[in-house]
């Protein structure tokens, strides 16, 4: 596994607080292809909303097979370019967290983006449990030869409802148990506010992971650099405007029909 923890560390290096790293996020062979290949392109990553939409499924009821297949034909994409593959693992599916990541690691994934909340019962992990889940991970890897893995702690509790005193007192905690970045989702439409922003960078020395909206009057990638966050993510919003653009040249096609 030298190799791969060489390929870790490079993605690891990426995450500078005020140089970000920049993701747009994938989720099939095509959309790999096309991002992968251009040369501001650093590294990959998936959106499992994404995925899980590309798949014929729903982010919920997505199982670790599904994801699984759709990390196994990115990174032969990920390879060819030669850019580390991070993969959004969602909640680590339970009990077989050490077989998932175990996988990944043949394959030659470094990094996963993991949820405090559980797919299953839509609630959210306690703060000790989901410190011993980070943890959990990093031990697997570690063991595995890949101790560089890079792990990016989303943390719900503002789309949960909950207060930032919350997504502080968590954030800490998933940071101190080896998370590279803390990713804090205010859900699709609210988003996180600049203040919010400006509190975590540094409440987490700039270890924050946002989320930046694709419609004018929101927070740029300009903003965020400024701002001073280490990563900087799209999820599924390049997919929608994609099959936004496919559906409408689909139409003008067919409406050529007399």
């Amino acid at each position: 596994m030298a190799s791969i923890n060489i390929t870790a560390k490079q993605l690891r290096s990426l995450h500078v607080p005020g140089k970000p790293i920049i993701m747009a996020n994938v989720y099939d062979t095509l959309s790999a292809e096309a991002v992968g290949s251009l040369p501001s392109c650093h590294a990959l990553h998936t959106a499992s909303y994404a995925v899980a939409r590309a798949s014929g499924t729903n982010d919920d009821d997505m199982t670790l097979e599904t994801n699984l297949a759709a990390a196994e034909a990115i990174i032969k994409v990920a390879m060819k370019f030669n850019k580390p593959l991070s993969v959004d693992w969602q909640d680590a599916y339970g009990k077989r967290l050490d077989e998932g990541i175990s996988s990944l690691l043949k394959m030659g994934v470094v990094g996963i983006n993991l949820e405090d909340c559980d797919k299953e019962t839509q609630h959210m992990h306690s703060p000790e449990e989901a410190v011993a889940r980070i943890k959990q991970v990093l031990e697997v890897t570690k063991r595995e030869g890949v101790p560089d893995f890079v792990l990016n702690a989303r943390c719900d509790v503002l789309v949960q409802g909950g207060e930032m005193d919350e997504v502080i007192k968590r954030g800490k905690l998933y940071l101190d148990a080896g998370a590279t970045t803390v990713f804090v989702w205010g859900g699709s439409k609210r988003g996180v506010s600049r203040a919010e922003v400006e509190r975590m960078v540094k409440e987490f020395q700039g270890r924050v992971n946002v989320s930046m909206k694709l419609a004018p009057g929101n927070l740029t990638a300009e903003n965020l650099v400024d701002l001073g966050v280490a990563r900087i993510s799209v999820g599924p919003q390049l997919q929608a405007i994609a099959l936004e653009h496919f559906g409408k040249q689909a139409e003008a096609l067919l409406q050529q029909r007399k």
